[in-house]
């Protein structure tokens, strides 16, 4: 690769946020200390933007939804910010929350991150994940069945926004009876109170 050419391969990533792996990829160089020396130039010629240690971004117009997957991996967006991003809740809540395997708050560039530790086999199923934008979402069902399994009751204000089909699709990644009681429960509560509304 020519010296002129690492820094567009960057430039010409649809990704915001890199990490110092994905930049050694891109460039197709195992060896890091050529790459952290190269990246340092960059960031003080002003070319890159160092978020964190490790942790690179275009300029600091980078997605933070990005940075929460990109931290700790594996990892995805969850629990209040998809569900208040989905209208399931009306609290605005300002750090982003985020399933991973280990459980802390980290601030990084102003923002707070929410780690939350979820079991291995529940964190990398992929149902209810998706994938945009470089950055893995749960989808509304998953985010609130996520948010049920670490808090045991969690009251939303929107339950009629929620796919309930996929909600029974899912439970079963989780290995908890107690919750999917709960579930269940309040499924036949919101059927109840639709049948008795005029």
């Amino acid at each position: 690769m020519q010296k002129s050419q690492y820094l567009e391969t960057i430039l010409r990533s649809s990704k915001t946020v890199f990490t110092l792996e994905d930049i050694a990829l891109l460039w197709q160089e195992p060896g890091t200390q050529a790459v952290r020396v190269r990246l340092s130039y960059y960031v003080r010629r002003g070319k890159l933007y160092r978020i964190r240690k490790g942790l690179y971004a275009k300029d600091k117009n980078y997605s933070k939804l990005e940075v929460a997957t990109r931290i700790f991996t594996p990892s995805y967006v969850s629990f209040e910010t998809i569900l208040a991003r989905e209208g399931l809740i009306f609290q605005f809540h300002t750090q982003i929350s985020v399933a991973s395997y280990l459980t802390r708050d980290i601030e990084v560039d102003g923002q707070i991150y929410s780690f939350r530790k979820i079991k291995m086999p529940i964190l990398t199923h992929p149902m209810g994940v998706e994938n945009k934008n470089e950055t893995s979402f749960a989808t509304r069902e998953r985010a609130w069945l996520d948010t049920l399994y670490l808090r045991g009751e969690y009251q939303i204000d929107n339950p009629n926004g929620l796919d309930w089909n996929r909600i029974f699709d899912m439970l079963p990644i989780y290995h908890n009876q107690r919750m999917a009681s709960r579930v269940r429960k309040l499924y036949k509560q919101l059927n109840r109170s639709k049948e008795g509304s005029p």
